[in-house]
């Protein structure tokens, strides 16, 4: 099981969701829709709260060290 982290080459703001469109298997093109979608609908308190929690809760993911 991939471990849920942001994305360091898959990023457009922080790379939370590159990072979990990476754990879950979906693009993340598509995902970053539905999340603008559900922030439209929803407002900015739960969907931009998570997503603000999430920037500070996922760590970054570390590069390959050789």
């Amino acid at each position: 099981m991939k471990k849920w982290m942001r994305s360091r080459t898959n990023r457009m703001l922080a790379g939370v969701i590159g990072g979990l469109s990476e754990v879950i298997g979906m693009d993340a093109k598509l995902l970053r829709i539905i999340f603008i979608i559900l922030l439209m609908v929803t407002g900015f308190f739960p969907m931009g709260l998570l997503y603000i929690l999430l920037v500070f809760i996922m760590p970054n993911e570390q590069r390959l060290s050789k």
